[in-house]
């Protein structure tokens, strides 16, 4: 069952992230995730679930969203791929430093770690393929950061009412109050 539960998890997250890359015109809400992850699946779903995202992620910007097949692109691609696993490894690890602390402080952590995390890896990829331009200023990374924010507490609402419905929770998560 709970090999099963953590499954049932991963396709949710990664649904509810297609509907906000729909929305947001490919921006995949992988620092949220990675924080979801940390505090309520084991580290290896938490890496599972950043893959399935990519791939649909890529998928819809490619497929549906007709971004061409370019050298660019892919480079792109890759380092989104490997920052999202990036912020899954660090958000989990960060969580776990502070497993007896409150929920709400463990996610703070884990959202913040698996953020920068994952902006530092975007970033090196940015410079390596001299790119780094407007994507990188303060307000932009604040905006980017707010946003995320909201998103994960709204991707937490929906795992807290789909649990409080019936729906398993994630392996590795413990009941803990919110």
């Amino acid at each position: 069952m709970t090999d099963r539960a953590s499954t049932l998890w991963i396709v949710l997250l990664t649904l509810a992230s297609t509907a906000t890359t729909l929305i947001l015109s490919c921006a995949t809400p992988f620092p949220a995730l990675a924080a979801l992850a940390a505090v309520h699946m084991r580290a290896r779903d938490g890496v599972a679930l950043m893959l399935a995202t990519w791939v649909v992620s890529q998928a819809t910007g490619f497929c549906v969203m007709g971004y061409p097949l370019s050298g660019e692109n892919i480079g792109w691609a890759v380092a989104l791929g490997l920052g999202a696993v990036a912020a899954a490894l660090v958000a989990s690890a960060g969580s776990g430093r502070i497993a007896r602390a409150p929920l709400a402080a463990k996610l703070a952590l884990a959202y913040v770690a698996g953020f920068v995390v994952f902006k530092l890896v975007v970033l090196v990829f940015a410079i390596g393929m001299g790119e780094v331009g407007a994507a990188f200023t303060a307000d932009v990374l604040l905006r980017q950061f707010a946003r995320n924010g909201a998103i994960l507490i709204g991707l937490l609402a929906l795992y807290h009412a789909l649990v409080a419905m019936g729906l398993p929770r994630a392996t590795g998560a413990r009941p803990v109050a919110a």
